[in-house]
This record gives C-alpha cells, sequence and structure tokens, in this order.
C-alpha cells in the first residue's frame, strides 16, 4: 500500500499532539511537510518529528506538488478561507471543527469541492471511536427502548488570554469549541436534524467569548437534546441517552486517551440503587489514528466517506441557530 502523503498547516498545538503522531502511527498515511507562518518554527517542529520539508508560508505547502492531503487545524475563522485554497490546490482537506463560522459561509467549501474533484472532511473523531458506534448500534437494536432525550455536557477551565479559545476575534467560544461535541453526537445517535433550537449564553465581560452555552434542541418525534458547554468550569465530560426501557450512559464520550480504555453503562432503571446496570469496556484505542485512517482511505477512493461536509454544514445550522436563540430569546430554526 503507498501511504498518502499528508501536509500539516500549521504547528498548532493539536496537530503536534495528536494528528501527526496519529498519521504517523497508522498505515495509510505519512507526514511529509510542515508549514508556519514563523519558519524557524516549522523548521523545529519538522525536525522534531522527522519530517522531511517545512515552510514559512502556508501557500507553499499548498504549491507542493508531492502532497495529496492537507490537515488544517488552523483558528476557527482560517477554516474556510484555507481549505477552499487546499481543495483549489488539489488538496483533500481533514479540517478541524467547526468547519466554519456560520453555514452560509461554509457553502465556499461545498463549490470548492464540486469545482476540484477533491474531498473534505470535519476532523470529528469521536464518530470513529468504537465506543459511539457499539452506542449507536444498541440504539438502533432497541436495547434502551424508545429514545426520547440525551443530556449531555463538556467542560473545562481555560483563562488564558491569549488562547485562540478565549479570543471573540477569531472564533472563540465554548459553543464552537466543545458544545459543538453534543449537538453532532446527538445527531448521530438520533440519525436526524433537529427541528428547534434554542440556547442561553454567557460571555465573559472581558474576553467576550461564550464561556457557558446550554442548549436545548427538538428533534422529531418529541426527542430531545439538553445539553451545556463551558471554558470556565471544573473539568467534566459525561452523555446521557434516555429510553422508555433504560438508559446508555458514556462516561468519556468526547476525548478518551489512547492508552486508558472507556466504559459504557447500560441500565435497564428496574433498581434506584444502580444495580441493573450493567457494563461494556472498550480497550484504548487512539480515535485521532482511527480517523485519519478512515480520512485516508476516503481520500483514495478505497472507502465511502459516511459524513461529507453538507453534515458540517448541517451542524454549523444548529450552532447558528443557538446564538441566534440567545440574542432573540425564542426559539429558533436550523
Amino acid at each position: 500500500m503507498t501511504k498518502l502523503n499528508w501536509g500539516i498547516l500549521s504547528t498548532a498545538n493539536i496537530g503536534i499532539k495528536r494528528i501527526i503522531p496519529a498519521i504517523m502511527a497508522g498505515q495509510r498515511g505519512a507526514v511529509v511537510a510542515l508549514a508556519s507562518r514563523d519558519a524557524a518554527k516549522a523548521a523545529r517542529v519538522a525536525a522534531t518529528f522527522g519530517i522531511g520539508r517545512s515552510y514559512g508560508d502556508y501557500q507553499a505547502l499548498l504549491d507542493d506538488p508531492a502532497i495529496e492531503a492537507i490537515y488544517n487545524p488552523l483558528p476557527n475563522h482560517l477554516h474556510v478561507e484555507w481549505t477552499v485554497k487546499a481543495l483549489l490546490a488539489g488538496k483533500h482537506v481533514l479540517c478541524e471543527k467547526p468547519i466554519a463560522l456560520n453555514a452560509a459561509e461554509a457553502q465556499a467549501i461545498v463549490a470548492a469541492r464540486d469545482r476540484s474533484g477533491r474531498r473534505v472532511v470535519e476532523a470529528f473523531m469521536v464518530r470513529c471511536h468504537p465506543q459511539w458506534h457499539r452506542v449507536r448500534e444498541l440504539v438502533r437494536q432497541g436495547r434502551i427502548g424508545s429514545v426520547g432525550a440525551i443530556q449531555s455536557a463538556f467542560l473545562f477551565t481555560m483563562l488564558d488570554p491569549n488562547n485562540v479559545r478565549n479570543r471573540a476575534d477569531i472564533g472563540g467560544g465554548a459553543l464552537y469549541d466543545v458544545g459543538c461535541y453534543p449537538i453532532v453526537t446527538a445527531r448521530y445517535v438520533f440519525g436526524a436534524e433537529p427541528e428547534r433550537a434554542v440556547a442561553l449564553i454567557d460571555r465573559d465581560p472581558a474576553f467576550g467569548v461564550d464561556r457557558l452555552s446550554s442548549g436545548l434542541l427538538a428533534f422529531p418525534g418529541g426527542r430531545q437534546l439538553a445539553f451545556s458547554s463551558a471554558l470556565q468550569l471544573a473539568g467534566y465530560q459525561r452523555v446521557v441517552i434516555l429510553g422508555s426501557q433504560g438508559r446508555i450512559e458514556v462516561g468519556v464520550p468526547f476525548t478518551p486517551q489512547k492508552d486508558h480504555g472507556c466504559r459504557i453503562v447500560i441500565d435497564s432503571g428496574k433498581s434506584a440503587d444502580g444495580s441493573s446496570a450493567v457494563t461494556e469496556d472498550f480497550a484504548p484505542v487512539d480515535q485521532y489514528a482511527l480517523q485519519c485512517e478512515l480520512a485516508a482511505a476516503a481520500f483514495r477512493g478505497e472507502a465511502a466517506q459516511e459524513f461529507p461536509i453538507e453534515d458540517a454544514i448541517a451542524n454549523m445550522r444548529v450552532i447558528d441557530a443557538l446564538y441566534r436563540s440567545a440574542v432573540s430569546g425564542r426559539w429558533e430554526t436550523p
């Protein structure tokens, strides 16, 4: 198997800590070049990983004819611009979430994909993890009856004013950064799009970003998602899926570590003390590596792309509706 040649757009932490090691650990890809606006930093990072080429300019990376695919972890406001440029340069793209700052601007990616004939994947690694495959399978099998509600939380603390999450001018905020996960996993489990959305948002007075965002989404058939996302609360994440005959609880739903296993709880609800619950354990996996392997297979045409860019835009429409609701104080339609 000839490996797919990747180029990494920037020296963002997620690329250095997660994606570059994930690609290198896999069977389908090789990182052959890296770019940063700081040429010296690009050279240092490239040397650390044994990457052959580095560039002090993003466009130079896109102009490298040996590169087949680009990983784009730039700040949120640059996702569309550089994804479009990469596609039009003939590269496939794995772009970090959220795909854009709003659904309208994301349409430029659709146009660039169609024009270039290349593929683009939004980097929601959670949908690659076996625990989520199993959760969806259990729901479809009716293990907990008819699912009526999902409760989700993704909270952590980030107080650094220079961190991109605390920069309102470049697309920071809890909803963009971590609130997108409860939304995408609810859509994954329900297999449907929400019809209405309402939100409460608290913004940091200094940073201007939403530090706490809570939302309620109404799905067809009376089903609901209630979630909270935060940048200034103690670290916590959990998903509970509630059905007519039980519940499924996902203990570490979004960022299970690659060297630790994880567990889901399935409870019929017949005992208030939890003694009716059973557990299923999952061996440690690197969900970022799984994501990169699947992306490479899709880019090479060796596997179907389960979630095309239209799915990313659908998720973006929900985020747009939640931001509108926080201003209007009303239910909004995605």
